[in-house]
């Protein structure tokens, strides 16, 4: 069930294949690793991919890709899930983490005055810091969230094919019963014809 799940909704091996973004792994990309569908496979690729799009770098996909690469995690949801940063989401997504690493360090909000290359410069610590720790925390979480997904439609797929059994148990024992009492029925049947014409004999 999980599997084919993820099998509907994940883009094809082949669109991945002629991706530009994905050019430069060339033959890597034939490793059948990369496309397994299974519990340990997607969670690290879902961490891969939230911690790769948390991070405020360019070429985020090559990035994640490199990971899946490494460590043999599904590439198509290692790159999917890399477009939660995207133009629409860059700015809350950054700032939010700027503030994080901010707060960690004690450093008080920016008023707007005075931005300089130097200002510029020093923001790029508290940012990368809350990024860092945004994208560890929220990949982590993203990494127990399919695993414990996983688990749960596996139980459920599970308590449905018993609850399927048990259903065919009754019919057939119900079938059985049935039959049962039909022969039993024709014998009943047969007893009392068989009666009349031994009773006739006796007279």
């Amino acid at each position: 069930m999980p599997r084919r799940i993820f099998r509907k909704y994940l883009p094809k091996p082949e669109r991945l294949r002629e991706h530009k973004s994905l050019s430069f792994l060339g033959e890597v990309l034939s490793d059948p690793n990369l496309w397994h569908i299974n519990r340990r496979s997607l969670a690290g690729a879902a961490f891969i991919g939230i911690f790769a799009g948390l991070l405020p770098i360019p070429l985020q996909m090559g990035l994640a890709a490199l990971l899946a690469v490494r460590f043999h995690c599904n590439l198509p949801l290692s790159v999917v899930l890399v477009w939660i940063s995207n133009p629409v989401t860059y700015v809350p997504i950054f700032y939010f983490n700027y503030r994080i690493g901010a707060w960690l360090m004690g450093m008080p909000p920016h008023s707007g005055d005075a931005i300089t290359v130097a200002w510029f410069v020093e923001q790029l610590v508290p940012l990368w810091l809350g990024s860092t720790l945004c994208a560890v925390v929220f990949g982590g979480a993203a990494y127990l969230t399919v695993k414990i997904a996983w688990r749960l439609a596996v139980i459920r797929s599970w308590n449905l094919r018993a609850r399927n059994r048990e259903r065919i148990l009754r019919r057939e024992a119900r079938k059985a019963e049935k039959v049962e009492k039909e022969q039993q029925k024709r014998q009943d049947e047969q007893s009392q014809t068989t009666l009349p014409n031994n009773d006739s004999d006796n007279h």
